[in-house]
């Protein structure tokens, strides 16, 4: 796989990197040996960004990380963590936390539970609204120079957020969802200030959470558990109008013989973004990858245009409740 800066602080990844929420939370069951060999397996594919975050448990998918990386040289992968959310040492969490004092504690349990003596990308994992993001951007900032974080990125943070935050220090990147169904930060303003102060864009949930891969047919296919029952997207009208874009992206993927994930990744990517596909099965990762080699023609951008227009999902991408933490 090819290798691409992520930003321009100095920090080269593999152009798509792995989401590895899913194999610890909120995606129903899950299985330890097989998340450790999807893990294992996207390494050698040259894949070099593993994702994850304190609130994936909590803790469980960074201690899973760090049973991935045992034995692996650590130099060759990029490990991007997340704080802001608070959470005791018990797991309990207490919603979001941006003050200094919590953002120097969970850093050092995230390194413990990872295993590392380092952060290679560490998040401001939401924005606490009750914290000016200077106090939360500047703790962060005093871990870089400690020589516990190497590079500095923000999540689902409005435009004039990063600004603030960057004046700080420089950001890396700024993770955000991202996808054909999910297109929001081009005309937000959120596209245009990456551009201009040169930070790269991580896109999470490049398949519509799972929605692009064409593989969902019916709200039931989720377990009970899964989160993905509360999202808007995959309810009622809005899953059959949402749905009705996937059967027209399908019949795109199928004329230039590949699969709809790969050409949903392929889209992602020629938009100059690293996407971290979340999966938790090898045959999946495999078929992630690949996209990776994927060329999109201009005639592909137009007619992926024509079918999947800016705007085009149906429903919120979050329930209400949980719309109020972005673009803060």
């Amino acid at each position: 796989m090819e290798t691409r800066a992520l930003g321009s602080q100095g920090l080269q990844v593999g152009a798509e990197g792995l989401g590895c929420m899913g194999m610890s939370a909120f995606y129903g069951a899950t299985d330890e040996a097989e998340s450790l060999a999807t893990i294992h397996r996207a390494l050698e594919l040259g894949v070099t960004m593993l994702d994850t975050a304190e609130s994936y448990g909590p803790f469980r998918n960074e201690r899973l990380i760090a049973k991935a990386l045992s034995g692996h040289s650590r130099d060759r992968v990029v490990i991007a963590t997340k704080t802001g959310i608070e959470f005791d040492d018990d797991g309990n969490g207490f919603g979001h936390n941006g003050r200094r004092e919590y953002i120097h504690r969970a850093a050092d349990r995230s390194l413990r539970h990872l295993g590392t003596d380092h952060i290679d990308l560490y998040y401001l994992h939401r924005v606490d609204p009750d914290v000016p993001i200077e106090e939360s951007i500047g703790a962060m900032a005093e871990l870089v120079a400690a020589g516990k974080v190497r590079y500095l990125g923000v999540s689902e943070a409005s435009a004039a957020t990063i600004r603030r935050a960057h004046a700080v220090h420089p950001l890396t990147a700024v993770q955000t969802e991202y996808s054909l169904f999910e297109r929001g930060l081009e005309t937000n303003g959120v596209r245009d200030v990456l551009d201009q102060l040169g930070i790269g864009l991580v896109a999470y949930s490049p398949l519509g959470r799972g929605f692009l891969s064409g593989a969902i047919k019916s709200p039931d296919d989720f377990a009970e558990d899964d989160f993905r029952r509360t999202d808007p997207r995959f309810q009622g009208e809005n899953f059959a109008r949402n749905l009705a874009v996937v059967d027209a992206v399908r019949r795109l993927a199928e004329a230039k013989s590949v699969t709809p994930s790969q050409l949903a990744l392929a889209w992602v990517l020629r938009q100059g973004a690293v996407p971290i596909p979340g999966t938790k099965r090898r045959s999946y990762l495999e078929e992630n990858v690949a996209a990776a080699d994927v060329v999109i023609t201009d005639e592909d951008i137009a007619a992926i245009e024509a079918v999947a227009p800016r705007g085009v999902a149906s429903g919120d991408r979050y329930a209400p409740e949980f719309m109020g933490t972005i673009d803060v």
